[in-house]
């Protein structure tokens, strides 16, 4: 039996809904887990004492099921796998291979002897007629790849060995990425070549038969930059300056945003909004956009050299993330706050993100936008130097390996 890496965090999410009628989505890029996520929840299930009988799996992108296109298929092959009327639990893998199967998922929904599980790689499955018949009736959940400490912890777990010295973990992470598939692959070069493979099959299956796309080489272009420019602030008037005045391309603005918005449904990448703090309003145009795995940069740039800034923001924006946390960019006039994280009613934090404040004058450039925050709540310095004072003025200065490390919270 193969031995399968629980992910908690997503897990403590969807356990709660395991014996509710209401679907459980689960998205995310392709190959971050979610079919393992599938099966682990299988076999808690088991686990609890549910009958093998009673669980149905369809994973969709098997070669056996690549003729089951059409909810009419699809219907045959679930009908055919249920022997008796006791509950049912039923999941099914890379759900949207199949066009309109929502109204068939909403009807074994609505016979209320069902548990849905349902993945998909992109965001469309909470489009069209899932979202307008199922309101208040399906959870998502959003998974991530393999933040730093499951990346540790998953190495552990598959008898690999572990650095010593954590901080050459954090290194190796950096560039390997977090898809937990390269962690088959010894060669640094294998990894990346997994993560091109991955990219290739997200334009090859969720982004290439997109009817928006006319232009293939454009839209090429347009996805290198975004990601060539991560943890940058952007808009699609600076996409349009590049591309018109260096690349002299002839290319309409609302092109540009609608392959932005193809990039976020493929969950390549994800947004983070500015928020201007004074006003309390969310600034439109420009916003700062993530990988969702760090990987996918450099796999697709020969230049592998580490950009500390941007790659730490990225780190820490997508472990918060996947601690359920809402992100964004703090303006405060010309300053800027790397982020504003919310998460429940009361949590609320502001956060700056640098690599070291080894001098002075970086240590007055990270501290100056929480002096200008009138606001009490807490404030972080996320850095990657050793901390000698861990508070400083009300700020809590953090190592931001020890804390996604020791898979810690903000307080």
């Amino acid at each position: 039996m193969e031995k399968i890496y629980k992910r908690e965090d997503y897990l403590s999410k969807i356990r709660g809904f395991y014996n509710d009628t209401m679907i459980k989505v689960i998205t995310g890029i392709r190959r971050c887990g979610k079919s393992y996520l599938l099966k682990t929840i299988i076999e808690e299930l088991k686990d609890n004492g549910v009958n093998e009988k009673d669980i149905i799996y369809i994973e969709l992108d098997k070669k056996e099921y690549k003729d089951i296109t059409s909810p009419e298929q699809l219907e045959k092959l679930i009908d055919s796998l249920i022997l008796d009327n006791d509950f049912k639990y039923l999941f099914v893998d890379e759900v949207q291979n199949v066009e309109g199967f929502e109204a068939l998922i909403n009807s074994y929904r609505e016979e209320g002897r069902f548990s849905i599980f349902l993945t998909g790689s992109n965001s469309y499955l909470l489009s069209g007629e899932l979202v307008t018949k199922l309101t208040g009736r399906y959870i998502e959940v959003e998974m991530l790849p393999l933040n730093f400490y499951e990346y540790v912890d998953m190495k552990k777990f598959m008898g690999k060995e572990v650095s010593v010295n954590i901080y050459n973990e954090f290194k190796e992470f950096i560039r390997n990425g977090g898809f937990p598939g390269s962690l088959n692959y010894e060669r640094y070069e294998d990894k990346l070549l997994y993560t091109e493979n991955v990219i290739k099959q997200i334009f090859e299956k969720d982004i290439k038969t997109h009817k928006k796309i006319k232009d293939t080489a454009l839209f090429e272009v347009v996805q290198k930059f975004v990601i060539n420019n991560f943890g940058a602030i952007i808009s699609v008037g600076s996409i349009y300056d590049y591309l018109t005045k260096s690349e002299n391309v002839n290319v309409d603005r609302r092109t540009i945003k609608s392959y932005i918005e193809i990039l976020e449904n493929a969950k390549i990448i994800y947004p983070c909004d500015l928020f201007d703090i004074k006003s309390k309003k969310v600034l439109d145009g420009e916003k700062k956009y993530y990988l969702a795995d760090l990987s996918i940069y450099f796999a697709l740039n020969t230049d592998n050299r580490i950009n500390y800034g941007p790659v730490l923001e990225n780190t820490l924006f997508s472990y918060l993330k996947s601690k359920n946390y809402s992100l964004s960019v703090g303006k405060i006039g010309n300053l800027e706050c790397d982020f504003i994280a919310r998460r429940g009613i009361d949590e609320y934090f502001y956060i700056q993100v640098s690599k070291s404040i080894d001098d002075k004058k970086t240590e007055e450039r990270e501290y100056k936008p929480f002096y200008e925050i009138k606001e009490l709540y807490p404030r972080y310095l996320f850095v990657l130097d050793l901390i000698l004072q861990k508070n400083i003025n009300g700020i809590n200065n953090v190592n931001i390996v020890d804390f996604i490390y020791n898979k810690e919270d903000l307080k």
